[in-house]
């Protein structure tokens, strides 16, 4: 038998010309592959399973485990497959026809038992153990070795998140090398030597790593576990569910393992086009959401007497949402009859908030909801700060576009062949760890060049062998400019103006420069003038479906735009409607003032954080200045405590759906709870909630599950019309801060204090420290220390916390947005770009002397 493969089989790309291919003979079998090609893959290919340990297809080689040994014809002795590259006429014999390879094998496996436990029965291994597996199968049924089995005290945590039992362990180092290689975390290393050699960290130096969940599913044998999930099941009681992570836009595949209803554990699973076999530990961790105790299982409605939200069934919350929401639009009428001031010109008197966190459909659903049954354009996904620039933005160069869209996407594989990546706006170890994975791959593989116009330069950045390109809030704008003209630049600046022209170069911007006037349109005059491709990547997973879903005041579903005549014609068609709204509607911040103001009577919010918002203080306030509030919701939230009816949603384990990711890539999941196995049987999710509130208000939606809602899409297409405007040039100057005054900068981290992290103390446990961060020149300006407590004041409140010296423009401060407190954006009452104080924190008062007066208290105090 002969058996030729391609580069495609052996990891992708195009078919090798026949000079870069080698032949070879496995036990029997010829076979060509791409030279380079190590023996275990070649014998893959042709179904031939050699046992091992330490060998893993995306880890470099290491030899350490010998399990894999294998007969070479005219070498002296047998020979590790996970090490040697195939060559031309090798000849290969595996266990199946090698007595040498066979006995060297049961050898090792001799060896690796002598002090392992037998603890496979309490083992969170035990079940899915490639050890015990191999153990059966190339083990012998009695054991030679009649001693006492080494024992360590157990387990050490090595983090908050992951526990270590050294006994167990077989020194594969696989763990090791993924954090080294993959991740960039030296954080673990193989310490000691010869029998007392076992895995560890240095002394003070915990495993704080973004990844570090990887590690325990790709150890072989069960000496790396999780804290989380640590005894609390057994793998072949488990139940596993293929599914989507639905924390970031990289949209990782997952595996959700459940038993009697309740979710266990989830884990990695394998894309190679998307996430590879790794996922950081947000999407791996952050699941207990949904299982909290204050889950919200039953519809509420606020008591008119008592003001108190009372449990009630579907159909009367749904009258009691359709009454409030028809008489917060008649007011509306009766407003502009009488020419009140604060009158809807345009729309119903309703706004509608979807958030960032809903699936493809639900957003489509949210969209729909506003047009037809509430008759207003008023509904926006964005649940944070941009400017009105950033929706001409996504209608012309986001919406309609990636790869199951029109195939024109940048996809994961194209930001890892890029020679260079220029991220602005955007950390991507903190907003898609699944990019930043990719960066860091590309840098060690292939030199690729990273650059980031960012105020400081981020350990992700650091890892990736980035170059900063050091950029104060409100200066991007200029920044874009002098690289696509290629003048006034130092040298780091030029050294990526230059890099930027090579084929193939991809300029990434996140959400966050859509707060900086002028950047987008910059940035897409730098892609133009260099040649590199554009890419947009949102740091919430729903995002990029909801631009395509229509859930913006200015885009209909299919990146039709609002404004056109033939796009509304088209979409009302569909809907089976007489016309749609024509209005201009409002986003997020103009719903907001709109209802604080009194111009909207009512709002729907859905899945929507008041502390994500641009000005958490005015969105409270419109909160309460609504006559009628509707909130969909999981669990109880600001939202819900001013609401009139709430209404309980779905979690993602709990409903069918599609997140749309960065790439334009549909990524389908179905329910991993089925509603009989799941003890919260009132939940619905979002879309199915918007379809009965429809028909209560007497208005079709026609949308009563998801696949009704995928036909529609399906039938709507895209729009094949002219495209949005390109967005005009926008531009203020950066503000120039006065005396005592600096700039507020500042992200947020992957884990922080979001709301789909609550439930798991060992992942909050391995967040990075939140710290402030300022220049040596500013820090010896305003007299600050470092590692010294540090507080920015603004208008609203302060945020303390140490302070950091980092390289970084002077007269800014950097600030971590969501780690402490409310919120950086609520305690200070002031956003990225906007001029705060900063200065030492102020010692802390004394301690009261015991048995003093208050008067002398007082005087020992001051």
């Amino acid at each position: 038998m002969t058996v030729t493969t391609d580069a495609k089989t052996s990891g992708g790309g195009e078919a090798p010309p026949p000079e870069d291919l080698v032949s070879l003979t496995i036990d029997g079998a010829e076979i060509s592959v791409p030279k380079g090609t190590l023996v275990i893959r070649a014998a893959e290919q042709l179904g031939i399973e050699i046992p091992r340990f330490c060998d893993h297809p995306l880890l470099d080689p290491a030899g350490a485990c010998r399990q894999c040994i294998v007969e070479v014809e005219g070498q002296r002795k047998p020979m590790a497959s996970c090490t040697i590259t195939c060559t031309e006429g090798m000849v290969v014999r595996t266990q199946l026809s090698s007595p040498v390879a066979e006995k060297a094998q049961r050898g090792v496996m001799e060896l690796l038992l002598i002090n392992h436990p037998l603890d496979c029965p309490v083992c969170d291994k035990g079940g899915e153990c490639p050890l015990q597996n191999q153990a059966m199968s190339t083990g012998s049924a009695d054991s030679r070795f009649d001693g006492k089995k080494r024992t360590f005290e157990k387990p050490v945590p090595i983090s908050e998140q992951v526990l270590l039992d050294r006994e167990r362990c077989v020194l594969c180092a696989r763990c090791t090398r993924f954090s080294n290689q993959i991740a960039g975390d030296p954080m673990i290393e193989l310490l000691e030597r010869g029998a007392l050699q076992q895995v560890g960290t240095g002394e003070g130096d915990p495993f704080e790593s973004y990844f570090s969940g990887n590690t325990i599913q790709i150890c072989p044998v069960g000496a790396l576990t999780s804290a989380a999930y640590r005894f609390r099941s057994r793998p072949f009681d488990l139940v596993s569910s293929p599914s989507v992570c639905e924390h970031c836009s990289v949209g990782c595949a997952t595996r959700t393992d459940h038993r009697r209803g309740k979710v266990m554990r989830r884990m990695a699973a394998e894309d190679p086009e998307v996430n590879e076999e790794w996922l950081c530990d947000k999407g791996r961790f952050g699941f207990r959401y949904a299982q909290r105790p204050n889950r919200l299982t039953t519809p509420l409605v606020r008591d008119p007497e008592t003001g108190e939200l009372t449990e009630t069934s579907w159909p009367e919350a749904l009258a009691a949402a359709a009454a409030g929401l028809t008489a917060a639009r008649e007011r509306t009428v009766r407003d502009r009859e009488a020419d009140v001031r604060t009158v809807d010109a345009t729309g119903t008197g309703v706004g509608v908030l979807a958030g960032g966190r809903v699936t493809y459909e639900d957003a489509y659903a949210y969209g729909k909801f506003a047009r037809v049954a509430l008759r207003t354009n008023d509904v926006d996904f964005r649940a944070r700060t941009h400017t009105a620039e950033e929706a001409e933005f996504l209608a012309a160069h986001v919406a309609g576009r990636g790869l199951d869209l029109d195939g024109t996407g940048l996809s994961h594989t194209a930001v890892e062949r890029a020679p260079a990546v220029l991220l602005a706006g955007f950390e991507s170890e903190e907003e898609a760890p699944g990019v930043f994975l990719r960066l860091r791959k590309a840098h060690r593989k292939h030199g690729q060049r990273t650059f980031a116009l960012a105020t400081h330069a981020t350990r992700g950045l650091e890892k990736a062998g980035g170059t900063l390109l050091p950029a104060a809030p409100g200066t991007e704008t200029e920044w874009l400019d002098a690289l696509s003209g290629g003048v006034g630049l130092d040298e780091r600046g030029a050294e990526a103006a230059e890099a930027l022209r090579a084929e193939g170069s991809v300029l990434i911007v996140g959400e966050r420069i859509a707060a900086v006037p002028g950047a987008l349109t910059a940035a897409v005059r730098t892609a133009a003038a260099t040649g590199a491709r554009l890419a947009w990547i949102p740091r919430r997973a729903g995002e990029r479906g909801a631009v395509e879903a229509g859930a913006l005041p200015d885009l209909l579903p299919g990146a039709r735009p609002a404004g056109d005549p033939g796009a509304r014609e088209q979409v009302a068609y569909a809907w089976r409607v007489a016309d749609l709204p024509s209005g201009q509607g409002r986003d997020t911040g103009a719903i907001i003032e709109a209802a604080a103001a009194g111009e909207l009577h009512a709002l729907v919010v859905g899945g929507v954080e008041v502390a994500d918002l641009p000005d958490p203080a005015r969105a409270t306030e419109a909160l309460e200045a609504v006559d009628f509030l509707v909130s969909l919701e999981q669990r109880p939230s600001e939202v819900t405590d001013r609401a009139d009816v709430v209404l309980p949603v779905s979690a993602v384990v709990e409903k069918s759906g599609t997140f749309l990711n960065w790439e334009g890539r549909a990524r389908m999941f179905e329910a991993a709870l089925k509603p009989d196995q799941m003890t919260r049987r009132h939940v619905q999710p979002d879309g199915r909630v918007l379809h009965m509130l429809a028909d209560a208000l007497d208005v079709s939606l026609a949308l009563p599950d998801v696949r009704a809602t995928r036909r529609e899409l399906d039938r709507l297409g895209g729009w094949d019309g002219s495209r949005a405007a390109a967005p005009r040039h926008r531009t203020r100057s950066a503000p120039q801060p006065g005396s005592g005054q600096v700039v507020l900068a500042g992200h947020r981290m992957l884990l922080d204090q979001g709301r789909l992290q609550d439930g798991d103390e060992a992942l909050a446990g391995t967040r990075h420290a939140a710290l402030i961060r300022v220049s040596a020149p500013t820090a010896e300006a305003f007299g600050l220390v470092d590692g010294a407590e540090a507080r920015v004041t603004g208008p609203a409140g302060f945020v303390q916390l140490p302070l950091c010296v980092t390289s970084m423009p002077d007269h800014v401060v950097w600030l971590p947005l969501n780690s402490t407190g409310g919120g950086a954006n609520r305690d200070l009452g002031a956003l990225p770009g906007q001029l705060v104080q900063v200065g030492p924190a102020p010692a802390p008062a004394a301690a009261p002397v015991p048995g003093a007066t208050d008067a002398s208290a007082k005087k020992v105090e001051a």
